[in-house]
């Protein structure tokens, strides 16, 4: 089996640095089930690829500490030429500093999103061949799967479990490893070694950071840890670690902003501003990316407009405060038909999100760490398609009228960054262009002749007017 990984990122080669290898050497690690070799079939400034081969001893293999009941026990299967949890095994050892995102060398590179491809074959996938997809687009890959077939001098007979999986998108280099190192053994679904307690702690520790927003992570449990208790222990457990901050503590920060803001009553302007703009779409279906405690879904759920509304929050807290803000449990049944609450990351693709008329992103991508933003995108204009979205930012440069603010800082202690005028339209009209959307600019709230409106609105319309 072979896994490559390549990148065009400028100077290619070093990627050699990232992964700790040298590129002019060959590299062997000791497995207990064989060895492992990386090599660099190409190292240049223009590309780099790296490549992990796999030499299993099925003797070794059946004989070894990771000997338990079933498939494994045989001499004869698949484990010696297809990836597998075996796979895992061997990226861990060979490429263990670059999974824990560390670089002696290229640190500051090891913490940025860079082109990279991801090639392994062959890769069985048990079950319906469009998991594959399931599992890697929502983290913003784009995923091309060729089969294999059993004979080529046969085609009647059909094309056999196993694939060539070629995955490419800009991430850490600590990212796609932790991706394939958690997904290869759930495509293949049959772990070579005892499942125990903890392998849950190993899957929430390779999963950090992602796992507990993926739309599909039930599945991921599931089939990495096979066994029902250990499953349902690692999703309690990820449900847990997706708000860290307990909702007193949330509601402090939020706080902070509305005594700034609250002069102005600019949060009543944005509502006002964001359903005017939503009516005046003809939109149906509605879709609130970051809907928070529920203040905009509670004014469209009293709009007989919006037959559909989905409310899409990452914390469990903060959703389980917004149900009990919009009382669902006491809404009638036709109102309550018409809502729903989703816990989901915005930054993974998710079908859930597909077929909306419209999307509303209210002061919600200043909370975003600027490298997330390319997926966040991805997954809104390139993967939900909403007919129109309505963005909402603060102005930074309208902090300067607020009375109380110190220069330079920002509005709520949870913001990442606060963007100019000029800043927003230009991150907006690159993202209209390259996904198919026009976009024009509004202001909410009182303009200063100086310093535009405290907040900035952009509102985006597919060009082929398309609401799927």
């Amino acid at each position: 089996m072979l896994l490559t990984i390549s990148t065009m990122h400028k100077p290619a080669s070093d990627l050699g640095f990232l992964l700790m290898k040298n590129p002019d050497n060959l590299h062997e690690v000791d497995l207990s089930f064989g060895k492992g070799t990386v090599f660099f079939p190409e190292a240049s400034e223009d590309a780099c690829m790296a490549a992990l081969s796999l030499d299993i001893d099925p003797v070794q293999l059946v004989r070894g500490k990771g000997r338990h009941s079933g498939a494994e026990d045989q001499y004869v299967n698949d484990r010696p030429y297809a990836a597998s949890s075996l796979l895992s095994v061997a990226l861990s050892r060979a490429f263990g500093t670059a999974l824990s995102g560390r670089s002696k060398h290229r640190q500051e590179l090891a913490e940025t999103a860079i082109p990279l491809t991801a090639t392994i074959a062959p890769l069985p996938v048990r079950g319906d061949r469009q998991i594959v997809e399931q599992l890697f687009e929502p983290l913003g890959y784009s995923v091309e799967v060729e089969p294999f077939e059993l004979d080529p001098q046969h085609p009647e007979w059909g094309t056999s479990p196993y694939v060539k999986l070629t995955i490419s998108g800009a991430h850490k280099i600590a990212d796609l490893l932790s991706h394939l190192y958690v997904l290869i053994p759930v495509l293949d679904a049959n772990k070579h070694y005892y499942m125990g307690d903890d392998e849950v702690e190993k899957l929430l520790r390779k999963g950090e950071g992602w796992l507990e927003g993926h739309p599909h992570k039930d599945l991921i449990a599931k089939r990495y840890l096979r066994f029902r208790s250990l499953s349902r222990a690692a999703l309690r457990r990820l449900d847990e670690s997706v708000e860290p901050e307990s909702a007193e503590a949330m509601a402090k920060k939020d706080h902070a902003e509305e005594v700034i803001e609250k002069p102005i009553r600019l949060n009543e302007q944005r509502m006002l501003s964001v359903m005017a703009e939503l009516e005046r779409s003809g939109a149906s279906s509605v879709l609130d990316l970051g809907c928070g405690e529920g203040k905009l879904l509670k004014r469209l759920v009293q709009k007989p407009q919006f037959r559909k509304i989905l409310g899409v929050e990452v914390a469990p807290q903060v959703l389980a405060i917004a149900a009990e803000k919009l009382k669902l449990e006491r809404m009638g049944d036709h109102q309550r038909e018409r809502i729903e609450l989703a816990q989901g990351s915005l930054v993974y693709r998710d079908d859930r999100l597909k077929g909306f008329d419209a999307a509303t992103v209210v002061e919600v991508i200043e909370h975003m760490d600027a490298e997330r933003l390319p997926a966040f995108a991805d997954a809104l204009f390139g993967h939900a398609k909403p007919s129109t979205v309505l963005m909402s930012t603060p102005n930074s440069e309208y902090n300067v009228l607020f009375e109380g603010m110190e220069p330079g800082a920002l509005r709520h202690p949870d913001h990442r960054f606060e963007w100019t005028r000029s800043e927003f339209e230009d991150w907006s009209k690159a993202q209209a262009e390259k996904f198919g959307y026009d976009v024009s600019f509004t202001t909410i709230g009182e303009v200063h002749e100086d310093h535009g409106a405290p907040t900035q609105m952009a509102v985006f319309r597919r060009s082929d007017g398309g609401s799927k």
